[in-house]
């Protein structure tokens, strides 16, 4: 049996948003996506079958398309499926009871397949969450899309918030995110005219500082990745301020000063993808990130600009990671390494000694953007001891130090991302200016080892 429809009032107003709505059709995601990430609202059809619109509890608000049941349908005029790289493909779905799948046709109803969505319950009419699938094949620009439902039983199976299709960044400009000039101008002339502290004896003459952070939370969320998305995302740990989600940006990073790191100063977020012994995630002790410079003359060195943001590493390097492997998780205790998980990829510490990673990060920087479509074409590694041609600007060398409080075992892990091998880590820069500029100048720029505090 199909739900109770709601009441004709709420359909007429509902009516009203309709037409607004499909004047409107598309809202398109904050300039920080890794591409053209277009937002389809579900109530913005130009056209339909079978379908009501009720308030919607999920984050953000508004109406989603419900009492969605077999053979009903919406179409949606002048989306944009970019070019022809992979999409993306997104749907936010509640179902309280049935399954089924979601097909999005272009043309027409039994037009061509562009993906299927599959719809499971998800506890509750308004439980919300977000299924994803990659299409490699697909057609391109501005098309007609139709979603047609297709319940496995008769009667309502599935409420629809919103779809979203995200490509890898055929256009020119999409993607990149470049600095506000004047912004970035004004937080160099502040860093230059700072008097660098003096260097006491005995300090041990290495270009470093860091933010010692612990675990905050943890969300399917990716506000560089994929903005605006909540739960489009694997399961990441999050370190640093307290607020990240899908939504942040610098202003709300700034405006939330609760933080899991030291010093206060720093409201950045800092997050990798969540560890698994079997099914149980295993978040971590603690991560220092360490602020260091790998450069010839560290006195190069400049602050991140405020809103930059980078990724290290790839949630698509799927491979083995054997003994002797770079980049690969270690044990750092009493003891060291004592043996490797059965199938090889994972090392099994000795008792005192803990699961630990060390991610690195790129250290030069283009000088004109705070972003790039794949969130790395920005920035580059030194190269001989300096920063030169395309990436002229030194940034300080960021390192994320993750500790677990496992030993492990045969079994070995699992990444929420995959493999040992897809570790990957995102930085969003929300420091106070005038704190890490300080620390730039004295720590780094002196060749100083500093404490968390900033401090000799």
């Amino acid at each position: 049996m199909r739900r109770h429809p709601v009441p004709l009032y709420t359909l007429m107003v509902n009516a009203l948003a309709v037409v607004l709505a499909a004047a409107l059709s598309l809202t398109v995601s904050a300039p920080q996506a890794q591409a053209a990430t277009v937002t389809v609202q579900a109530e913005s059809y130009a056209a339909q079958s079978g379908v009501a619109l009720e308030a919607t509890a999920d984050t953000g608000g508004g109406q989603n398309a419900a009492f969605l049941a077999d053979g009903d349908w919406m179409r949606f005029d002048n989306v944009d499926l970019g070019g022809t790289g992979r999409l993306t493909v997104s749907a936010r779905t509640a179902s309280a009871v049935g399954t089924g799948t979601v097909e999005l046709r272009t043309d027409g109803l039994s037009g061509p397949l562009l993906a299927v969505i599959p719809v499971s319950p998800t506890g509750g009419w308004q439980n919300w969450s977000t299924r994803t699938t990659e299409v490699t094949t697909h057609p391109t620009g501005a098309q007609t899309v139709f979603a047609v439902l297709r319940g496995a039983a008769p009667g309502d199976f599935v409420n629809i918030n919103w779809f979203s299709f995200a490509g890898e960044g055929d256009g020119a400009a999409a993607g990149w995110v470049p600095v506000d000039q004047a912004q970035w101008n004004a937080q160099l002339a502040q860093f230059r005219a700072m008097t660098p502290a003096a260097v006491p004896a005995g300090v041990v003459r290495v270009p470093e500082f860091n933010a010692t952070c612990t675990y905050s939370h943890s969300k399917p969320d990716d506000p560089i990745v994929l903005p605006g998305l909540p739960g489009a995302s694997h399961m990441h740990s999050f370190f640093g301020n307290k607020s990240t989600d899908a939504f942040s940006t610098t202003q709300s990073l700034r405006a939330h000063t609760p933080t899991s790191c030291t010093p206060a100063d720093d409201l950045s977020a800092y997050w990798i993808p969540t560890l698994y012994q079997g099914d149980t995630a295993i978040e971590p002790e603690g991560m220092i990130v360490y602020y260091g410079s790998r450069l010839t003359d560290p006195a190069a060195t400049v602050p991140f600009p405020q809103g930059f943001r980078m990724i290290a590493g790839s949630a698509k390097t799927q491979t083995p990671t054997p003994a002797g492997s770079p980049g690969q998780f270690w044990c750092a205790g009493e003891g060291g390494e004592i043996g490797r998980s059965a199938d090889g990829n994972w090392p099994v510490c000795a008792p005192k000694a803990h699961l630990t990673h060390q991610l690195v990060f790129p250290d030069c920087w283009d000088g004109k953007n705070l972003d790039s479509p794949d969130h790395k074409s920005h920035v580059a590694f030194t190269y001989d001891g300096k920063c030169s041609g395309a990436y002229p600007v030194a940034i300080p060398n960021l390192s994320f130090v993750t500790s677990y409080p496992t030993s492990g075992g045969t079994g070995g892990f699992r990444l929420a991302s995959g493999m040992a091998s897809s570790i990957h880590g995102d930085f969003f820069n929300a420091w106070d200016n005038a704190a890490l500029g300080h620390r730039v100048r004295d720590c780094i720029n002196q060749k100083a080892k500093c404490s968390a505090a900033g401090t000799f």
